[in-house]
């Protein structure tokens, strides 16, 4: 990295005096909460503004945001430059591969100097004009946010229900479309989630949220109809559990689940009788978990019935769908962790072992099975888009850390694979990049925590004198897969080493790998990154002075999990729309996804659970201590982690940490938790978080 001369002495100018004296400073107004004979003291409970209007709060994330602007001011050039850079490297017009469904082929187009897409489709007879059946630029004129959650053909293909988000907020409105005149229907719903349409193509089911945002209703709604007399079908009313909705691959049943973080249970509905009852699988029972696919007179069903960690395929009679008919179609595995695709002719049997994803075609009757090959050591395989239920081809999806996103289709009856497309990368030479995954030593002395590391070939330096960006998760048993990113390319080549740690919470080496990571065991997330940090620097990666890292989200409650144990262990760090506050948030059922979270991070009314969040929530545990670089980045709209999660901890850190490192807030006042909306808004943020890097690495 290099920058001119004026640069340099700005940044020097900068590291060599402490922070100016117009750096934000939040007023203190301590609220106090007795809880378990516990002083919970927030001085700054003040910047929780649930109505997001208070003129003191805009006036301080203002003032937060200014600061943040002038002290990037010397990386502008350099951040326009890297935006540039990643911008490039897509095509300016691009398709992706058409899905057949009946008689049409379904595609999105996107079109140079456009921000949104063009969801398309044709017919399948030759020569047939696209039709542009729902254009996102149109529908983003005017705002500076857009998100669709859903969009649902009709069976007769006349009809689209979609829904969309114009702030960031995630409340979706749900507007039907005919797509014959091109007009919409006065049948809009606000607050809606997921839905399905019946095979009359005259009703669609939908789900909406409560005021926590958790889906809770089921309702059944006609086309024409007015919506406030549409029908109640279900009420989840245990505040863990969320309901969905989704339609089977075969279009014959309708499901309603409802599940929390343990439990699920689900409920079938005749899709040709939409005034008809919804029939219950198999009630709930704590720590039970199923999931349903129905082929004949049969429902394939993925469980961790009896106890299995890691899940077993089962079978029961569609009329007699309960746990005491269920059968063993594969057996549980010691190590991995199995998931089922259902075709008429086939089934696609997927496996999670030690991070590496496997896919199996197998037939009906076990007697002949096909494993899909890869050509890589590690990657990331998923089924792709597969919507007829009678195909003998199946499309999956693969990338790595090296390899672009690409689109497979493997024909069942020889087993031979096709590349339909791999997206295209401009200037990106894969050859010339590198990948590894090596294995850290826990502190336990039992447990090895994988490591991805992606980086230039010729990136050769002395021992430790690498740049390294340490990036992690470990929460939800979500998977940190080893994905290709086009911005990625652009710290690559400024010498970075990008490394990502699969810590205990994730769910890498299957449901065991997450459970050693929550409730009780949460502390073993941040034992990890920490474990893995020091195991990099001990193997000659880099070094304390040359490492950042960085988390988003639950992530994020990573990072200032480990600052506050280790500041020393780095010296950047970033954490994106970070979830820092957790034991005030676990403490308000109110706000979104909070009582559904209490089997993840433990319920604070109980106070042993209580006890174990204080002792590690990065808000409390601020300490007066050195803490290295950190930028915070936040959504003014978020509701998942509210935007007073960053704005509370970078105003206790400004007021407890002993050092002048550079403190950065910048909350972005027209987003949520997802980001930027828009085809490459997002990586202008991404170009200030490399260029932050930038600064603070090359000051010294």
């Amino acid at each position: 990295m290099k920058f001119s001369i004026f640069f340099l002495l700005l940044i020097l100018l900068i590291s060599g005096c402490s922070q100016p004296p117009e750096q934000p400073l939040a007023r203190i107004a301590p609220d106090t909460t007795l809880i378990w004979d516990h002083q919970l003291i927030d001085n700054y409970a003040w910047l929780k503004d649930r109505n997001r209007t208070d003129p003191e709060v805009l006036a301080y994330i203002a003032a937060e945001n200014k600061y943040t602007s002038k002290m990037l001011k010397p990386t502008r050039k350099l951040q326009k430059k890297i935006y540039r850079e990643i911008v490039a490297r897509f095509p300016e017009n691009e398709l992706s591969v058409p899905v057949r469904i009946d008689d049409y082929f379904y595609y999105v187009r996107r079109i140079s100097g456009q921000k949104y897409n063009l969801y398309c489709r044709k017919q399948t007879s030759r020569g047939a004009p696209e039709e542009v059946y729902l254009d996102e630029n149109e529908l983003a004129r005017d705002n500076s946010y857009l998100h669709i959650l859903t969009r649902q053909i009709s069976p007769n293909h006349r009809y689209l229900a979609y829904s969309v988000d114009l702030t960031g907020s995630e409340n979706y409105t749900l507007f039907i479309k005919d797509l014959e005149t091109g007009t919409l229907l006065p049948d809009s719903i606000c607050g809606v989630g997921e839905v399905v349409w019946a095979n009359d193509n005259a009703t669609i089911l939908y789900n909406i949220e409560d005021e926590s945002g958790r889906t809770y209703q089921i309702f059944r709604h006609r086309l024409g109809d007015d919506p406030a007399r549409d029908e109640l079908l279900y009420t989840e009313t245990d505040g863990g559990f969320y309901v969905w909705l989704s339609k089977s691959r075969s279009r014959r049943f309708i499901l309603l689940g409802s599940e929390s973080k343990t439990t699920s249970e689900i409920r079938y509905l005749d899709a040709a009788d939409p005034a008809g009852e919804f029939k219950l699988i198999q009630p709930r029972q704590h720590n039970l978990t199923y999931d349903v696919q129905d082929w004949f007179d049969l429902f394939y069903i993925t469980t961790n019935a009896d106890g299995v960690y890691n899940n077993k395929i089962m079978t029961t009679p569609i009329a007699r769908p309960g746990k005491e008919n269920w059968r063993e179609f594969l057996p549980p595995s010691d190590s991995a962790f199995i998931f089922c695709s259902v075709f008429e002719k086939f089934l696609v049997i997927s496996e999670l072992e030690k991070g590496i994803r496997s896919m199996t075609i197998m037939d009906h009757h076990k007697s002949e099975s096909r494993a899909i090959e890869f050509p890589e050591e590690f990657y990331l395989a998923l089924p792709g888009e597969n919507p007829d239920f009678h195909t003998e081809k199946f499309r999956y999806n693969y990338q790595s850390l090296l390899t672009p996103p690409s689109i497979y289709e493997c024909d069942i009856r020889t087993g031979v694979s096709e590349l339909l497309k791999r997206q295209e990368v401009h200037g990106y030479i894969q050859s010339e990049y590198a990948s590894e995954r090596i294995w850290a030593p826990a502190r336990d002395g039992l447990t090895r925590i994988p490591i991805t590391l992606v980086y230039r070939r010729d990136l050769i330096k002395p021992e430790q004198s690498n740049l390294l960006l340490l990036d992690g998760y470990g929460s939800y048993g979500d998977l940190n897969d080893p994905y290709f990113s086009y911005s990625r390319i652009s710290l690559l080549d400024r010498g970075f080493i990008y490394a990502t740690a699969h810590v205990r919470g994730g769910g890498e080496l299957g449901k065991s790998w997450h459970d050693q990571g929550r409730m009780m065991n949460k502390k073993n997330t941040f034992t990890d990154f920490i474990d893995c940090a020091d195991y990099l620097m001990a193997e000659g990666y880099t070094s304390s002075h040359k490492m950042a890292i960085q988390g988003g989200s639950a992530g994020g409650l990573l990072v200032g999990a480990v600052l506050n144990e280790r500041p020393d262990i780095c010296h950047a760090a970033i954490a994106d729309v970070p979830f820092l506050d957790i034991i005030n948030t676990m403490l308000d059922p109110t706000l979104s996804a909070v009582v559904s979270e209490y089997e993840e991070w433990g319920n604070p009314y109980i106070q042993q659970e209580f006890d174990y969040i204080l002792s590690y929530s990065p808000y409390e545990n601020v300490k007066a201590q050195d803490y290295p670089h950190i930028l915070v980045i936040g959504g003014f709209q978020d509701t998942r982690v509210n935007y007073w999660e960053p704005a509370k901890w970078t105003a206790r850190l400004r007021s407890t940490k002993t050092d002048n490192n550079l403190l950065l807030l910048r909350i972005d006042m027209n987003a949520g938790h997802g980001g930027a909306s828009g085809r490459f808004d997002i990586f202008r943020e991404i170009a200030m978080k490399f260029a932050f890097l930038s600064l603070v690495f090359d000051e010294q």
